[in-house]
Order: C-alpha cells, then sequence, then structure tokens
C-alpha cells in the first residue's frame, strides 16, 4: 500500500510540474544587478535538436534500382604452371697431369717438353720433367758457328705421411754453346778457320726437403750440384736449410740455420799460366721477430755468417741486418713498406754460365759482401682489378761480380781468346734504383703486366759497372679470346750498357764502348681443338731488331715457331 501511495504522489507532482512550464504565471519584476555577468565556458550548452526544413516544394527523391545481367562467357586460357628458372652450367675443364709438347721453327729450331705426374696412391706421387731447346743457327754475318743446345731432365717422389712430408728430386743438365763473337776487325775468315768455339756445359743434381707438421722444426733441405764443361772445369756445391721456432719469454722467435760449401778448380787462367783452385764453405744463422700491432707489422731480425776459404786459410764473421716492416695505411688499397738487409752472396761458375754462357773456363770465384739493401715503397690495389707497387733502393755491395770482355790475344791460342769471350772483375759498387710495377686483371680471361726499374752505379775501381743495363722494362699480357682460341705477347727493354775492347800487351789502354738499348718484342697464339689437343705459333723478336746482348755477340733475327701440344691421363 505504501508503495502505491509513493507512485501516485509522483505521478501527481509530474502532472503539477508539467502545468507550470506550459502556462508561466511570473509577473513582470524588476531585477537589479549587483555585478555585471561574466560568462564561462562552462556556462554554454549545446542545443541537441537538429534543425528541420519544412519546405513543400523540395523535390523527392527517385528510388533507384540497379539489376547486373551476368552472361556467361567461355574461356579457353589456361594458365601455365610456375617452374624453377634454370641457370647455365659451365662444362667443367677436364685438368690432365701430364702433357707433351712439339714444336718447330726458322733457325731451324727445335723446342719441345714433356711433364709427367702419375699418383702412385692416395699419399704417393712421381714424376718427371724433360725439356729439349735447340737450334742450328744461321745469324747473318757471322765467321763462326751460333748454334746452340739446351736439354734438361728431371725426375721426383713425394710421399705424405701423418706428421710430415718428403720430397726427393734430382736432374740433369747439358747446354752447348759457340764462342762466335769474333771481333772482326781483328781476325777475318783465315782466323775463323782455326777456332774450334763449341764448348759444352753439364749439371747433375740431387736433393729433397722434408716438411713437418705442428713440429718446432718447420722444414729440412738438402741440395747437392755438380757442374763442369768440356774444358776440364768444375765444381761441387752442397746446400743445407732448416727453419725452426723457438719460445723466448713467451716471445716466438723464427730462426733459420744454413750450410754453403763450394769447391771448384778451372785447368788454367786466361793467360794460359796456371790452375786456378777456389772452395769456401759457410755455416750461418738468423734468428727473426715478428711483432704484429693493429695495422703494424715489423720483423726484426740479424742474420749471423761464419765464411772461410779453405784455400786461402782465411775466415771472416759478417753480421748483416735483416728487418722489414709493412703498415696497412687504407687496408688494401695503400700499404707502406720498407726494410734493411743484407748478407753474404755465394757465386760460383754454374750461376755465372746461366747468366752469361760465353764466359771463359778461366773464372776467379769469390763471394760478394751484400753489405746492405734498404728499401721503401708503397703497394696495394687501385681497384679490385688494379694493383701497383712503388719502390726505391739503395744497396751497398763488396766485391760485385762483373762480367767483363776478355782482352784479345795477338797469337792466340785458345778458342776463347780471339776477344770472343768474358770474364769476371769484381768491385765495390753501390746501386741506386727506382722501380715501378702495375698489374691489371680485367676478368679471367685477360690480364696486363708492366713494370720498369732505371739503376745508377756508383763503382770504387772500376771505370763503369759494366754490362748491366740503366733500364730494364718489360711487359706481359695474355688473353683467352674463346673457349678455343687464346693468345698473348711480352715485351723487353734493356738500357744502354758500357764494356771494353783491349789487346793483350798493347800499349793503348782498352777502348770502352756502348751497347745500344734494344726492345724484343714476343707474341703467341694458339687454338685450342679439344680437351687435350691444342696448336700454336710463337713470333720472337718480331721487329727484327739485330741487337747484341753482350759485346759482339748479336742475337737472332725474328723467329716463327709452330707446334701442337697434347694433354693426357695414364
Amino acid at each position: 500500500m505504501k508503495i502505491k501511495h509513493i507512485i501516485l504522489s509522483i505521478f501527481t507532482l509530474s502532472l503539477a510540474f508539467s502545468y507550470a512550464q506550459d502556462k508561466d504565471t511570473i509577473a513582470d519584476q524588476t531585477v537589479n544587478v549587483i555585478k555585471p555577468y561574466t560568462p564561462t565556458i562552462s556556462d554554454a550548452f549545446k542545443i541537441k535538436d537538429n534543425p528541420k526544413l519544412s519546405d513543400s516544394n523540395a523535390v523527392k527523391k527517385k528510388e533507384i534500382k540497379y539489376n547486373i545481367f551476368s552472361i556467361p562467357v567461355a574461356s579457353t586460357f589456361t594458365p601455365a604452371k610456375g617452374k624453377a628458372a634454370t641457370v647455365d652450367r659451365v662444362k667443367p675443364v677436364k685438368l690432365y697431369d701430364n702433357y707433351a709438347s712439339l714444336g718447330f721453327g726458322n733457325y731451324t729450331t727445335v723446342l719441345g717438353e714433356v711433364y709427367l705426374n702419375h699418383e702412385l696412391s692416395r699419399d704417393e706421387n712421381v714424376g718427371g720433367y724433360f725439356s729439349h731447346h735447340s737450334s742450328q743457327g744461321g745469324i747473318d754475318g757471322l765467321l763462326l758457328d751460333d748454334n746452340f743446345s739446351k736439354t734438361n731432365l728431371n725426375a721426383h717422389y713425394t710421399k705424405n705421411e701423418r706428421y710430415f712430408n718428403w720430397k726427393v728430386d734430382g736432374g740433369f743438365d747439358m747446354q752447348t754453346y759457340n764462342w762466335y763473337g769474333l771481333p772482326q776487325d781483328l781476325f777475318g775468315q783465315a782466323e775463323s778457320n782455326t777456332i774450334d768455339p763449341k764448348h759444352t756445359y753439364t749439371s747433375f743434381n740431387v736433393g729433397g726437403k722434408v716438411n713437418f707438421d705442428n713440429a718446432i722444426v718447420k722444414d729440412v733441405s738438402l741440395r747437392f750440384r755438380h757442374f763442369g764443361d768440356d774444358r776440364d772445369s768444375g765444381e761441387n756445391r752442397f746446400k743445407a736449410n732448416t727453419n725452426f721456432e723457438v719460445m723466448v719469454q713467451d716471445a716466438e722467435i723464427e730462426t733459420e740455420v744454413f750450410l754453403d760449401g763450394l769447391v771448384g778448380n778451372f785447368d788454367s787462367t786466361y793467360e794460359g799460366l796456371s790452375s786456378i783452385n777456389y772452395g769456401n764453405f759457410m755455416v750461418g744463422l738468423a734468428p727473426s721477430y715478428q711483432l704484429n700491432q693493429d695495422d703494424l707489422t715489423i720483423n726484426l731480425g740479424v742474420r749471423l755468417t761464419y765464411f772461410n776459404d779453405t784455400e786461402l786459410s782465411e775466415s771472416k764473421f759478417y753480421i748483416h741486418p735483416n728487418i722489414d716492416a709493412s703498415y696497412r695505411l687504407v687496408d688494401e688499397l695503400l700499404i707502406a713498406y720498407g726494410g734493411l738487409k743484407g748478407g753474404v752472396i755465394q757465386n760460383s761458375y754454374y750461376d755465372f754460365a746461366n747468366v752469361n754462357p760465353f764466359v771463359s773456363p778461366t773464372l776467379f770465384i769469390a763471394p760478394t759482401d751484400q753489405q746492405f739493401k734498404t728499401f721503401v715503397g708503397v703497394k696495394g690495389k687501385l681497384t679490385n682489378n688494379i694493383s701497383y707497387n712503388v719502390s726505391g733502393n739503395y744497396t751497398s755491395e763488396k766485391g760485385k761480380a762483373l762480367f767483363k770482355a776478355n782482352d784479345t790475344f795477338t797469337t792466340p791460342t785458345e778458342d776463347y781468346q780471339f776477344g770472343n769471350s768474358f770474364g769476371v772483375v769484381y768491385d765495390d759498387v753501390t746501386t741506386f734504383s727506382i722501380a715501378g710495377e702495375m698489374n691489371v686483371d680485367f676478368n679471367r680471361n685477360f690480364s696486363l703486366g708492366v713494370k720498369g726499374e732505371y739503376f745508377a752505379y756508383d763503382t770504387g775501381n772500376e771505370a763503369q759497372a759494366w754490362n748491366l743495363p740503366d733500364l730494364e722494362a718489360s711487359l706481359f699480357l695474355d688473353y683467352q679470346i674463346s673457349e678455343q682460341w687464346f693468345a698473348g705477347a711480352s715485351a723487353y727493354f734493356v738500357g744502354e750498357r758500357k764494356d771494353t775492347v783491349g789487346v793483350v800487351g798493347s800499349l793503348s789502354s782498352p777502348t770502352r764502348v756502348s751497347l745500344e738499348s734494344y726492345f724484343d718484342f714476343n707474341a703467341h697464339v694458339g687454338y685450342k681443338i679439344n680437351d687435350q689437343l691444342s696448336v700454336f705459333a710463337k713470333g720472337n723478336n718480331i721487329l727484327n731488331q739485330n741487337y747484341e746482348r753482350w759485346s759482339n755477340f748479336p742475337v737472332q733475327g725474328i723467329q716463327v715457331l709452330a707446334g701442337a701440344t697434347y694433354q693426357f691421363d695414364f
């Protein structure tokens, strides 16, 4: 009942309030404003009703209905199934272990090579190498034969063990030349008919090397060589070398120990007075320590050598620097380097004859003391394909060997006494040189290399640094034209050299002569018939320069040779 009374009371009050809103009974009154009204944002209110426009002339929008008429169309398109893109596979290049090459050319030239290598087992290999290069000569204007022949035969055997590997090898060489450089202003056809200019060198060597894995001793090598000629000259040389590492107060010291012994003789001096005997041995130690710090690498070392001349019963102890350093200024782009090194150079008849085969069998053999050789330079890469190297060198050598033309006998008794051979003189020489080198590998099919070096010499007793050029330069190029065609070229430039022409017993001094600089350009081209057989053609001294490498010894003119190379496996 109470609830009913409450609801009735609320309903009655609602009606009374509604009536008061519909009929305003408030009379006009005077309102006094005590202070001006200052509105605030909180006093504002929003009218929630939306205005409505009541216009009988408004046009009502016509209801539009949309219909889509679907007409079926037959489709003949069938999408292709997707598949992975293919990459062109290059046919792998077949590599063969053996090859044989044979070529023939003008001047009755024969060039042949055979290289053999056979795998006996997983850890054993045996192989050999044979080469022959000969020419019957035919240089215009000579009074003596200028034919030559070089034959080389080598064999080797290698074995891999668990903790080391070893190799033994040996070889035989035979070289035949002629002392054909007869000074024709002194001798004619009559004298040349009495000369037998032919001389032959023979050489035999045997040796081996052992490489150790993860051991204190890194390697040990031995080599024995006998060298002689058909004029009763001969020498024997034995070399031994080992490298090992030792720890000194947590520092790793790499050390080289070496032994070099030489003994030989010549049947007589150039004047034909007595025989020449020579012999010496040297033993040495060369420790070095490498220091690495960021981009700086320094090798600090010294070379200690004890030298004993067994013929003169004299001995001497040498101390030479062995220091070099490099610093990466800009990663691989710019690397600065330098060094100071030296050592005793063991000269030998074998070495002299391989540089100048026209020496007489009357040489005095002595070592050269390279007191120091200092060098500084920069090297690096200009791009990923172009590398460079520029350096300056200064060398001081005591007793440097120089080739010099032998004086002419007025009544010679030996075939090499007609001014057609060379001897060796020794002098203290300092050499300053500037060298530059650049190699370009455009891609795997094309490479180019060029280098050059300028020399300036200062001698002690001799008037000139005989037969040493003031400039040397060379260029090499290889180009794989296509899968079948390949080609290449090389060029050499040798600057001016000095020598003398003298007569034994003459009251006048020997005349100094200048050998003109020369440029020798060579090229070759080849065609690969199949994986195993290819043919080639070579051209040497293409510009047909009749230059003299040694005084009175002109070289052959343009030489053309063609042949074939065959690769195979057993």
